[in-house]
């Protein structure tokens, strides 16, 4: 029975992964709002931005995770083990993605969500690295965020799992 277990946790990690090493971890701490035009908590105008224009505004590691879909490694984002009350937004564009009431531990290695803002996501079919997934991106900018699976808690039995990367937090403590 262990061994089933421990088979298990090792593909859900595996299903989650296309494991990209950070460059260091200040460039992981997000800077995507400076000097990016594009950027904006309110604007949910659909952005057709080229990815020679957000690879000028991007840090390397979001560019990277958000705009050619790669992944940070498991357990190493910023918000996999974070639990403030607030609001979750794309780091590349400012769009409203999650709400931190539905965020659980997941011990999956990268923040887990049970439900999504209808408005601010969006799905593609993922059959890259021999598997069939539903990868999530932002409706307006159409940046990778992660992946969402059929394993998540109740009431939706959804887990959406997202790089620490592609998401800014905004605390209750903060808003106005």
């Amino acid at each position: 029975m262990k061994i089933i277990i421990s088979m298990l946790m090792l593909i859900s990690l595996q299903m989650c992964s296309q494991v990209k090493q950070p460059q260091n971890k200040e460039v992981m701490e997000n800077s995507a709002t400076k000097n990016n035009p594009y950027y904006s908590r309110t604007d949910r105008t659909k952005l057709n931005v080229p990815n020679s224009e957000w690879r000028k505004i991007l840090s390397p590691d979001l560019y990277a995770i958000a705009r050619e879909a790669d992944t940070e490694r498991p357990f190493t984002g910023k918000y996999n083990e974070f639990d403030e009350l607030g609001d979750y937004y794309c780091a590349v564009c400012g769009n409203h993605l999650f709400r931190s009431d539905a965020k659980f531990s997941s011990t999956c290695g990268w923040p887990s969500f049970f439900e999504a803002d209808k408005e601010g996501t969006a799905y593609k079919r993922d059959s890259s690295h021999g598997m069939e997934r539903i990868e999530v991106v932002c409706k307006r900018c159409d940046s990778h965020l992660g992946h969402v699976f059929n394993d998540g808690p109740p009431p939706t039995g959804t887990r959406y799992c997202m790089n620490s990367v592609s998401l800014e937090f905004v605390g209750d403590s903060e808003k106005k």
